[in-house]
């Protein structure tokens, strides 16, 4: 296991520059997620920790070492991209063995290595069989076992569960993380879903046109983005912002054409105008908050969603309790007091709150 410690990386294609200046410390045993949306430089970022992309500015370290003239094969990764990229002439137990082999390994360590991650991987009984006699799900165990039989520093994941229908990638997730918890080894995992960043991660970098717009914990991204693009791109379904101006008495926030909101703790200038953000899930009925009319009720069994029409702009709402929604239902929704969120409209970075 190792350390990955990206110090000011850059990248250009031709005049293009897709990454500036990154910094990420990955601690040893960390599974590290890099979440965004797509082009904004994930996938080259890991590309170049695996030695497939030249580095054009800063430095990669792996374990202490500085591995921006390392070969990709030298550097101790074993990665597992998008499409499996398994040998479609050779049995799941020569595609796991493959690089023991090329590595001259004993036959005996090659067959333990194999049947120690066939076992963890629930794949004894497949090794005998072709890649096209497996399952999506089954070929993707299959590319994560021969990343495994190597014993790499780091593994680094491509989106590996892309092409798996909802449920499959469900469980696929699952057992990438039970898999992560038993190993500890250094993981590096590219996704543009955040869910899968949130249920997966010790750390998230969330990227954006090639900078890191922030980085911590799956809650601590939650609970306090930093900006407008982070809490837009954090949680399912995506905040609520809308458009306001901080009032006279610096304490609370004028939406456009609705309701004055007191925030505990605001530091803003009176008239400064701001974006008000709230999640969803922290919207009650109540008597006094933001005057809304019901447009779409979606019932999911467990929850109810509503999307509703406001003067201060669209809302988005979810129950744990059942009502009776109907569209064109006049309600008021109440925000959380400690739930709130406050960006400057200018910048989009967050403003201080209690």
């Amino acid at each position: 296991m190792a350390e990955v410690a990206i110090r000011g990386v850059q990248k250009y294609f031709g005049e293009t520059h897709v990454i500036k200046g990154v910094e990420v410390a990955i601690a040893d045993g960390e599974f590290c997620v890099l979440v965004g949306p797509s082009g904004c430089g994930k996938s080259t970022l890991l590309r170049m920790i695996a030695g497939l992309e030249e580095i054009s500015g800063g430095t990669i370290e792996i374990g202490g070492r500085v591995v921006n003239d390392v070969a990709p094969k030298e550097r101790d990764i074993a990665m597992v991209f998008q499409n499996y990229a398994l040998y479609p002439h050779m049995k799941v137990y020569d595609n796991m063995a493959f690089s023991l082999k090329l590595a001259k390994a004993q036959a005996s360590e090659i067959d333990r290595r194999v049947q120690d991650a066939a076992r963890i991987l629930g794949l004894t009984p497949l090794l005998d069989r072709y890649p096209r006699q497996l399952s999506g799900g089954q070929r993707q165990r299959v590319a994560m076992g021969r990343a495994i039989v190597r014993k790499p520093q780091v593994f680094l994941f491509d989106e590996p569960l892309s092409n798996l229908d909802a449920k499959l990638r469900v469980q696929m997730r699952t057992e990438i993380k039970e898999l992560h918890q038993r190993l500890r080894t250094t993981s590096v995992y590219v996704t543009h879903d955040q869910i899968e960043a949130m249920t997966m991660a010790d750390k998230i970098v969330v990227m954006h046109d090639g900078i890191v717009e922030q980085m911590g914990t799956p809650l601590e991204l939650y609970d306090r983005p930093a900006n407008t693009f982070v809490a837009g791109f954090i949680g399912s379904p995506a905040m609520n912002m809308l458009k306001g101006q901080v009032g006279g008495d610096g304490v609370s926030i004028q939406l456009d054409g609705s309701s004055m909101i007191p925030v505990s703790g605001l530091r803003a200038s009176a008239g400064q105008s701001v974006i008000f953000g709230i999640r969803p899930e922290h919207l009650t009925l109540g008597s006094a908050g933001i005057p809304a009319e019901v447009v779409v009720v979606e019932p999911t069994g467990a929850d109810t969603q509503i999307y509703a029409r406001s003067a201060a702009g669209p809302l988005n709402a979810i129950f744990r309790e059942r009502h009776t929604f109907k569209p064109g239902d006049q309600i008021v929704l109440a925000p959380d007091s400690a739930s709130i969120h406050v960006f400057d409209a200018a910048s989009g970075q967050r403003l201080p709150t209690a």
